[in-house]
């Protein structure tokens, strides 16, 4: 018998749950022992994480502290993603949210995050001439100019890191490829 995603129709089945939560398998999804479902990060370090700003230990964070505690997870929301994350849960950003509603808005960051895809899309748009690559000058230029701007020394370590020569050409697999692989724990 062939095995392989099962189609159900989640909105009848789950009314009022967050669409993040919508997906089926008829395997469980295979992950690490104590980690939350699509995350990198153990549960052990939200768990920390989550105390760290539950400060009168009542089991609840601020809301006001949640851009912060997910950025220190890794995640990069925007203030705007981190609005509509507490709107969902019908949560004002007075209120405060409890260690199940924090995971449950971690899972949906961390599932709809895609790094490559981002430095794909921005790579794309400057490199105008779609020719695969750009010039090493030009991504300096834009990683020292636009967005959270780097500074010359992380570009230079960046460029080290990723095997790019100063005055070189950057094809888009390959930076991608080395500069989203997973930093070595030793």
């Amino acid at each position: 018998m062939a095995r392989g995603p099962v189609s159900i129709a989640a909105e009848d089945l789950l009314p009022g749950l967050h669409p993040a939560w919508w997906t089926f398998d008829s395997e469980p999804e295979e992950r690490e022992p104590n980690t939350v479902p699509g995350a990198r990060v153990p549960e052990d370090e939200y768990k920390e994480c989550f105390s760290l700003y539950d400060k009168q230990q009542r089991g609840k964070m601020k809301a006001v502290d949640l851009l912060v505690a997910m950025r220190c997870l890794g995640a990069s929301p925007t203030p705007g993603e981190v609005q509509r994350h507490l709107q969902t849960h019908g949560i004002d950003e007075h209120g405060e949210l409890d260690f199940s509603t924090f995971l449950t808005i971690m899972h949906t960051q961390v599932k709809q995050e895609d790094p490559k895809k981002e430095i794909l899309l921005a790579m794309l748009m400057a490199d105008k001439e779609k020719k695969g690559y750009i010039m090493a000058s030009e991504l300096r230029s834009k990683l020292t100019k636009l967005g959270e701007k780097l500074t010359h020394k992380e570009v230079d370590d960046l460029f080290k890191e990723a095997g790019i020569e100063p005055n070189g050409q950057v094809k888009y697999d390959t930076f991608i490829q080395r500069i989203t692989l997973p930093v070595q724990d030793y």
